[in-house]
Formats: C-alpha cells, sequence, structure tokens
C-alpha cells in the first residue's frame, strides 16, 4: 500500500453498511424475462423516485423466524434469514406472498387477502398453517453501498419466481406504481431519461437480461453464492459523477487515488495536464491516442520537488509532451527510464534530456538485434535487474526516498523492464501489463515463454513488497496487482490451450486458417495483431513437443 504521507486523498472510515435484503420477482413472458419494479416515494431519504426492486432493512425478527420457513441444505443461517427479510419486505410493499401451504402448494391470491400487511408475517402464516418459502429464493448478487454516500447498505440481491395468480399492489407509502419490465426496456427508458434507476439497478438489469427464461436465471444461482460481489468507486467523467465496479478500468485508479471513495478524481484522458496519482507519482499522457496505443502512453515522473524526478517513459518524440513532462518536474529530472524500445516508449527521451541540458542519464536496456527497425534503442546506460534506483531529500519531517527497483521482463521485448516504487507498492509495468487489453508478444523480439516467466517473476515481486496497484503505459491504474497478474496469465494459458487445439484439427492449416479459429472470440479486424502473438504460441508449443 502507498505511504499514507504519499496519498492525495486520506484514507477515511466510510459509514458502517447497515443489512438489507432485496429481491427480483421474475416471470417468463413470450417476449423474455420480465422482473417487477416500484416507484420509491418522492420523499424518501435513500434515492427518492428511484424504481427499484422490492426490499429493505433485516431485523431481529427475520433472523427469529428460520423454523417458520422452507430451507434448502445448502442456505446458510445468512442466506435463510436475507430470504426471509426478501419475503416479508415483498408482502408489506407490494403484497406478494412468496409462502407455500403444509400440503408444499404455493400460496395463492386467497392467502395473500387473509393477511394483515401491517403485522408480523411469520407468525400470520404459522397460524395458517403457510410457511415462508425461503428455499424458492436465490442469491444473485452482493452489493455493498458505495463508500461516499451517509446512507450505506450490505444487500444481496436475491432472485425468486413470481407466484402465479397474485396481483402486486404497491403500499402507496414507501413504494408506487408497481411495473412488470423487461431487463432491456428497464435500461433503455433509463437512457431515455423517464426511468430513474441507480448504479447497482443498473448493472443488475444488464446481467439479468442475458438470460433467457426465469429458470436459466435460478439455475445460475443454484450454488448458493453471488455470482458476483461489488462495492463500487466513483469518479469525475466530463465534470459528472459516475460508478464503477471491481472488473471495470477505472476502478483500480480510483482505489488508489481516493481510497475513501472521495468523489474528486478526473477520469478524462487528456493530454495537456499531468495527473497526480500520489503525492509522488504524476502522469501525463502522451497525444498518440490509437488502437495500439489505447487513449496514448503514459509517462510517469516518479518523485517531488525535493528529491528531483524520474521520468519514465518519455513517450514518442512529440516535442508539446516532452516539455510538458520537463515542465511538470521543474526541469529537475535527475534520470530518464525508458521500459522498452517500442517507437511509443523511447523516442522522446533525448529530446527531453535536451531540455535537461543533458544532465539527465537516460536508462534502460538496448535494443536486440531481433527488434525491429523502428526499436533500436541505446540507452546512456545499460540498467541491472533488481538494481535499485534511489531518489532523496530532506524536507521538515526528515529525510524522504522513492526508490524504484528494476526488474528485467523479457516477453513484449527482449530488452522490457518493469519498475517496482518500493515504498509505495506502485508496479511500473510498461507493455508487459495493459488495462483494457492483453499486449502483443511478436517473435522474434517478442518471446511467449519469456513473457509467462516474466509475470511469475512480477507476482513474486508484488508479494515481496506488498505491491498492491499496476500503472501500465496504456490505460489506467489496474488494482489488486497479484490478482491482476494470475488472471493474465491463465487467460494466455487458456488461449495457448485454444490455439494448440486448432493446430491439432487442422494440422496442415496456415496461420491465417489459425487465427480465424483460435481468435474467434475477437473482432476480424483485429487478427491481423492476434496473429503475431499467436506466432509466439505456436513457438512455445513446438518448442515444449516432445524431441525438442
Amino acid at each position: 500500500m502507498p505511504r499514507p504521507s504519499q496519498l492525495l486523498h486520506p484514507p477515511r472510515e466510510p459509514a458502517l453498511p447497515r443489512p438489507a435484503a432485496t429481491v427480483l420477482l421474475l416471470r417468463d413472458t413470450p417476449a423474455g424475462i420480465e422482473v417487477l419494479m416500484t416507484r420509491r416515494s418522492p420523499t424518501a431519504s435513500f434515492v427518492p423516485g428511484a424504481y427499484v426492486f422490492p426490499g429493505g432493512g433485516i431485523d431481529a425478527a427475520d433472523a427469529a423466524a428460520h423454523a417458520l420457513a422452507t430451507r434448502r441444505p445448502t442456505q446458510s443461517d445468512e442466506h435463510l434469514t436475507q430470504a426471509i427479510a426478501a419475503i416479508r419486505e415483498s408482502f408489506e410493499e407490494l403484497g406478494v406472498l412468496i409462502a407455500r401451504r403444509a400440503d408444499g402448494t404455493p400460496a395463492t391470491a386467497s392467502d395473500v387477502a387473509a393477511l394483515d400487511r401491517h403485522a408480523p408475517l411469520a407468525t400470520q402464516c404459522a397460524a395458517r398453517g403457510l410457511l415462508l418459502a425461503a428455499a424458492d429464493v436465490f442469491v444473485l448478487a452482493r452489493w455493498i453501498t458505495d463508500r461516499d454516500l451517509p446512507r450505506r447498505f450490505d444487500v444481496p440481491f436475491l432472485v425468486a419466481r413470481m407466484p402465479e395468480g397474485q396481483t402486486p399492489v404497491a403500499d402507496e407509502a414507501e413504494q408506487f406504481e408497481p411495473v412488470w419490465v423487461r431487463p432491456r426496456d428497464a435500461l433503455a427508458r433509463h437512457a431515455a431519461g423517464d426511468f430513474f434507476i441507480i448504479f447497482p439497478t443498473i448493472r443488475t438489469l444488464e446481467r439479468l437480461q442475458r438470460h433467457a427464461t426465469v429458470d436459466a436465471v435460478l439455475a445460475a444461482c443454484a450454488g448458493d453464492k453471488p455470482l458476483w460481489t461489488s462495492c463500487p468507486r466513483g469518479g469525475l467523467l466530463a465534470g459528472k459523477e459516475e460508478r464503477y465496479m471491481e472488473h471495470e478500468p477505472p476502478y483500480g485508479e480510483l482505489a488508489l487515488v481516493c481510497p475513501g471513495g472521495q468523489l474528486l478524481h478526473a477520469l478524462d484522458w487528456q493530454s495537456e495536464q499531468p495527473v497526480p496519482l500520489l503525492r509522488n507519482v504524476q502522469r501525463l499522457t502522451a497525444p498518440n491516442p490509437g488502437f495500439m496505443t489505447g487513449p496514448g502512453t503514459n509517462s510517469y515522473l516518479v518523485g517531488d520537488p525535493r528529491t528531483g524526478y524520474v521520468a519514465i517513459d518519455p513517450g514518442p518524440a512529440d516535442a508539446a509532451h516532452v516539455e510538458r513532462l520537463w515542465r511538470a518536474a521543474g526541469g529537475d529530472i535527475r534520470a530518464i527510464v525508458c521500459t522498452h524500445s517500442h517507437p511509443d516508449h523511447s523516442p522522446g527521451a533525448r529530446p527531453l534530456q535536451a531540455l535537461c541540458d543533458g544532465r539527465s542519464p537516460i536508462l534502460g536496456l538496448p535494443s536486440q538485434p531481433t527488434a525491429r527497425a523502428a526499436s533500436e534503442f541505446t540507452p546512456d546506460r545499460a540498467l541491472q535487474d533488481q538494481e535499485l534506483i534511489t531518489l532523496s531529500g530532506r524536507g521538515p519531517e526528515g529525510e524522504i526516498t522513492h526508490i524504484l527497483r528494476v526488474i528485467h521482463t523479457p516477453g513484449h521485448a527482449a530488452n522490457h523492464l518493469c519498475l517496482l516504487l518500493q515504498e509505495d507498492g506502485l508496479l511500473f509495468s510498461g507493455d508487459h501489463i495493459l488495462n483494457g487489453s492483453t499486449t502483443v508478444v511478436d517473435p522474434p523480439d517478442g518471446d511467449m515463454t519469456a513473457y509467462l516467466d516474466s509475470l511469475d517473476k512480477l507476482d513474486a515481486a508484488c508479494a515481496a513488497h506488498g505491491a498492491d496497484f499496476i500503472a501500465p503505459a496504456h490505460g489506467h491504474v489496474l488494482g489488486s496487482a497479484r490478482a491482476v497478474i494470475s488472471h493474465l496469465k491463465q487467460h494466455r494459458l487458456a488461449r495457448e490451450a485454444k490455439v494448440l487445439a486448432v493446430m491439432r484439427a487442422d494440422p496442415g492449416g496456415t496461420m491465417d486458417d489459425w487465427v480465424a479459429m483460435a481468435y474467434d472470440d475477437v473482432p476480424p479486424r483485429v487478427w491481423p495483431v492476434a496473429k503475431r502473438s499467436l506466432l509466439a504460441h505456436v513457438e512455445r508449443i513446438q518448442a515444449m513437443a516432445p524431441g525438442n
């Protein structure tokens, strides 16, 4: 984790989430699944006027009613309590009763009519020989309210089939206007501005629309574990608040910059101004967006006015970008490090050095004979694997240091290296790890075995130094560094298994034949680039074959 002294926005203790439960009541129609939603009161203290699924807080009576409910063998006490709470809330708010009679048949409209929506549900059901049908309620997801909000909830999103013959009737106090709606229609209406729904509802509907039937939803949830768990984070995009889940590209950066969930960090890609990530780390993105570079190549400045700066990946030879780097560092650049020699990373090094009057050494690894002509690079000094680059200075609080550990990581390029800011657990990954795509491994300078071995090396370094964040050359900062590395390696190995299967199925095929089959999950426009990584996989497979 970063040192507290280097955080831009100090951690803060968010409000404690309250336990709650909500239920998606589903039904099949010829046009697809529909879900029951209602509009919250315009005077409600939480998301007034929003369309929601029925639900509310979990109370002590829900936990005390286990004996009055059906239960699956795999259903935990916690999930049973949540299901009972959801059943109770759907009855109180909409008059929908998820219960079963003594003979196992579902409760009917006549059972609903005999009950008082303002009296305790479980005891009323028991008096009439009904059991709350908690066994028919499954866990879909778990949402924890964003850290920046004053009122927070920890909410399982449950799913159940709407009982036949019952008609939802809103209580006209908390909920209004019950409506059956297909997920895609709810999303379309929200986009049009006439159906207000909040972030967790949007993301849940987006995933729900992938299922064709209620049975398919219930089958997906049969494992009694949430299909996903999320505590979103918020940032600013075009000046407006936007929320993101853990798997979405900006999430890790928001966790680094605003660990307490403050809505302060702008996520817009631009090339004019440096973006502070920590007190000792700034990012400037070169104005070279494109298919291969995404929003542009990220240059980083590590350090502060007391210690001077190290510039990482000065980018292409773009005079304006190089000058912005120089100005952001106040001209005090102690070293220029290139993670590798590709033309969007290293050509800016000499112009930046010239602005520094030649005082700043250019460090890195020289390009190898296997490099393409446009990737020729010779540093002033070659870095050694595990070498430390240290910045130090003194301030009112004493000495401050920023130490970068050099890690040689061939694979994307033979002379590729990464840098680990040790004290703050931040890995500068160059092109070895990207946010939003996988890097190209292009033989002969690229090598797939070396790439995979380098991932293991980075994982070990992150474990040894407690590195939680990755600052890539393209895209936002990534969080959960070791999980990212593990996922990336598994993705590469899964692709390799697919390549091997294609080679065995069509041993006489060409690279064009194989790429169409091995990369059939990506658009054909990507295939010319994918073919370069395909070759790296093929060479690795052939090298591992018996007799080689």
